[in-house]
């Protein structure tokens, strides 16, 4: 596929989304309804009796007043103005947004998954406690740990219910420690996670191959050092070669090793971070088990502990009695670091994963981690003479090229990302880690295509060559969305977080298309 052919393919999605459609109050005309509902053949209590006069409105909320045919267009207009993974393909490296089978979907969706409440007795959800006891042993097993908690609603979740479980261990050795150290290409999370949990961050610089350096690592390991967050492989796409040293560097100044498991689905079934020598390890289920994103929805991020940290996970716990062939929550945890999040996590979003695991199986998982490093290494082997990579060499599921050499054209980084748009793809990740100059961070994920791969190689390359021949066709991208280059910075400064009513000149002067 060309990167034409793949505009096209998008063009007729996008198409009717940029028109220039009138907001859904200038197509409100009084008296139009979009809902008739009823006589309730009962007699209502007064209002007065309902809501105190304080909290009652002094006039009705303006609301846009609208058919059902205008409402419904209205919104689907919006839906089309939105790119999905489902639309195309979406390479945004370290958010890994990979295609949700729609399989596990519909067994999310089966009456006796989606209709439970939180508050049933443990003998009315046996089913649902055993799905999620199946799913906890896979995931220790995928992980090389003992136990895991369900209650984080995403990896960043994860990452605190961790340091705060490294926190408990610690105290309950009878110290005190204040660091905890981080690499310099971690995510952003990590620093503000180390924050949040009471620590003070550390940062180790990465070496000349992009991996921590070792050197710098041992200099700044103390008595005083709680643990270490790493990505393995890490934010770079590189795998830590050194991991086994660093583990028992760790280890042996009593720290423990955290594993953000951001980048676990380039591994998942080759290798444990258990084996690896880690202490504590959350998972991110839409990076790897191809749960739907937690930004676009409910998220669920795991967290799974070695046998010595098992006391401190958040309470309940889920238990299996043998002899009474029955599962159970366990509320009876004295050194819990208690609840950190209502309930027992998002059950839905581990249905699907557990779909997922159940549908690939071991080897099966073991595929999608060689095919997820397959198509990174040869979608950077693509595009090396165009965007060279920042450390050379194999990469595992994700790269980060540089655009630095565009600078001579006066073109950026965030100038290709908006040209790709054009071309039918979400961009990459830019800027991302700080470490690279210009960076690109990408990832195909192993769920797209090698005609789509070499459709988004196509379009790089097709936008190197016009940043010597035209810079301003960057300059200028994107130029069929609805919405083209924000001034980011009057945005911030001028925040409109709602609509208001223009005045009648400024209406009239901005033209709109007619509804359909």
């Amino acid at each position: 596929m060309t990167p034409g052919a793949q505009l096209e393919s998008s063009a007729g999605t996008r198409g009717a989304a940029n028109a220039n459609f009138p907001l859904i109050f200038e197509l409100s005309r009084a008296g139009r309804r979009a809902w008739s509902l009823p006589q309730a053949g009962v007699e209502a209590p007064q209002l007065d009796e309902l809501i105190p006069d304080a909290y009652r409105r002094a006039e009705p909320a303006r609301l846009p007043e609208v058919s059902e045919r205008d409402l419904v267009a209205h919104f689907t207009r919006l839906s089309q103005r939105n790119w999905a993974i489902d639309v195309g393909a979406y390479p945004l490296g370290s958010c890994t947004m990979k295609y949700n089978p729609k399989s596990s979907e519909e067994v999310a969706r089966m009456p006796g998954f989606a209709q439970l409440h939180p508050w049933q007795d443990d003998d009315s959800v046996q089913g649902a406690l055993e799905l999620l006891g199946t799913l906890e042993r896979a995931l220790c097993e995928a992980t090389g740990m003992a136990k895991l908690t369900f209650q984080p609603a995403a990896g960043a979740q994860g990452e605190l219910t961790g340091l705060l479980i490294m926190r408990a261990f610690h105290q309950a050795n009878g110290e005190a420690r204040t660091r905890v150290i981080i690499p310099d290409s971690a995510h952003g999370t990590n620093p503000a996670s180390v924050s949040l949990a009471g620590y003070e961050a550390q940062e180790v610089p990465s070496d000349e191959r992009g991996l921590v350096d070792l050197d710098a690592l041992r200099a700044a390991l103390d008595d005083d050092v709680a643990g270490l967050m790493l990505t393995n492989p890490n934010t770079l796409g590189l795998f830590e070669r050194d991991i086994a040293r660093i583990a028992a560097a760790l280890h042996e100044v009593g720290g423990l090793l955290y594993y953000d498991g951001a980048n676990f689905n380039s591994i998942v079934g080759l290798v444990r971070p258990g084996d690896m020598g880690f202490d504590i390890v959350h998972m991110n289920l839409h990076k790897t088990f191809a749960t739907p994103h937690g930004g676009g929805g409910p998220g669920s991020g795991p967290l799974a502990v070695s046998q010595r940290l098992e006391r401190f996970l958040p309470a309940p716990v889920l238990h299996w009695d043998g002899g009474a062939e029955r599962w159970s929550w366990n509320h009876d945890r004295p050194d819990s670091i208690g609840r950190i999040h209502s309930f027992h996590g998002n059950f839905g979003i581990n249905v699907r994963a557990y779909a997922y695991l159940r549908s690939l199986g071991p080897e099966g998982l073991r595929r999608v981690a060689e095919h997820a490093v397959l198509n990174a290494n040869y979608l950077r082997v693509r595009i090396e003479d165009s965007f060279p990579t920042a450390y050379p060499g194999i990469c595992m599921h994700e790269f980060v090229s540089t655009a630095k050499g565009l600078k001579k054209d006066k073109v950026r980084a965030l100038d290709v990302a908006k040209r790709l748009i054009d071309y039918g793809f979400h961009p990459p990740t830019v800027y991302f880690p700080l470490v690279v100059e210009e960076a690109l961070m990408i990832e195909p994920t192993e769920t797209e295509s090698k005609e789509t791969i070499d459709a988004l190689a196509d379009a790089l390359i097709a936008i190197a060559r016009e940043a010597s021949e035209d810079a301003s066709e960057l300059h200028d991208a994107p130029h069929d969305t609805p919405v083209r280059r924000p001034d980011e910075a009057r945005a911030a400064r001028d925040l409109r977080l709602r609509w208001q009513p223009a005045s009648s000149e400024r209406a009239a002067q901005r033209p709109r298309a007619p509804a359909p």
